[in-house]
């Protein structure tokens, strides 16, 4: 834990997150956000997309499949918890469901940096999981929303475009194609770019994550106990889900504490857009303040070590 928290990736939040708190001048400019976020899903999207093309299909097959499965079962069950125990309107709890169903990239990214500085193995095609995992919750979530209440979101045919369109899913998928035709050979000479610079320049994305979660605390302290507790303890139960089926779909331990990140990530980028178009009732800015500013620094912190522990642990038990 305390090798996490003094990795330089959490330091980098915390120095944007105190630079928030204190409202210094510290703000990245908005074009080279852009930059970065383009650069970290085009890196993420490439380097799968080549581990892809040395993969066999059986080998992705089951831990595709299995993150299909999760990635609907959190939907559905964070649903619940937010209508029954949360008592959060249905379109909130829709909105909810959406956000903690989905993935964060910039997680994905964090947990694959901790990976590499461990030296711990995992399989190339992981990021195929991510952009699975991006898409089903929400349309999920969109669904059981319409099931009980009226509204006047868009049609499932916007909603899908706006997903698949949306900016992250579109560089994760491009990226993923690009590195799939290139393969190996041809991506040689982009891997100083694309790979060895990938961690110091995540480091400036994550600064501006800091940034961001210390905007969103306002609304965290009006938001009531619930929220706050449900952005640590959903993060946890995805966790423990997410690394228990990782091991059953054959992925390697570091794989699946990838898998188990992924499943207690949250996303603020995909699903805020689409519900926005789908769920225009729903309090998008609660669910990204709790998303982006409880559940990614704890997973930063605490939760990635913690999924990797339970990973081994169940490893060692056979």
């Amino acid at each position: 834990m305390i090798e996490t928290i003094l990795d330089p990736l959490f330091l980098f939040f915390l120095v944007g997150f105190v630079g928030g708190v204190l409202r210094s001048e510290l703000k990245l400019p908005e074009a080279v956000y852009h930059l970065l976020s383009t650069y970290l899903l085009l890196a993420i999207g490439l380097k799968g997309g080549v581990q892809l093309a040395k993969a066999t299909a059986g080998e992705v097959a089951l831990p595709a499949v299995t993150a299909l499965v999760l990635s609907v079962v959190m939907a559905v069950v964070v649903f619940f918890i937010a209508s029954k125990l949360g008592r959060l309107a249905r379109a909130d709890a829709a909105a909810f469901a959406a956000h903690y169903g989905s993935t964060s990239a910039v997680t994905f990214a964090a947990v694959i940096a901790t990976l590499a500085r461990t030296a711990t193995a995992h399989e190339g095609f992981l990021p195929v999981l991510l952009v699975i995992m991006e898409i089903p919750a929400i349309l999920i979530a969109i669904f059981l929303h319409r099931a009980g209440a009226k509204t006047s979101g868009a049609s499932y045919g916007k909603v899908v475009h706006e997903v698949m369109l949306n900016r992250s899913v579109f560089l994760l998928l491009a990226g993923m194609l690009v590195g799939l035709a290139s393969g190996p050979g041809r991506f040689e000479p982009f891997e100083v770019l694309f790979v060895t610079a990938f961690k110091p320049i995540l480091a400036f994305f994550v600064l501006e994550m800091g940034l961001l979660a210390a905007q969103r605390l306002p609304e965290l302290r009006k938001s009531g106990i619930f929220v706050v507790t449900a952005a640590i303890g959903v993060p946890l139960l995805g966790g423990a889900l997410g690394g228990w089926a990782g091991l059953l779909a054959g992925l390697s331990p570091g794989g699946a504490t990838v898998l188990a990140t992924l499943t207690a990530s949250a996303s603020y980028i995909a699903a805020p857009a689409a519900v926005r178009v789908a769920i225009p009732e729903a309090d998008t800015g609660l669910c990204i303040a709790a998303a982006l500013g409880v559940t990614f620094p704890f997973n930063l912190a605490l939760g990635i070590p913690l999924y990797g522990w339970w990973v081994n642990w169940l490893a060692a038990r056979g």
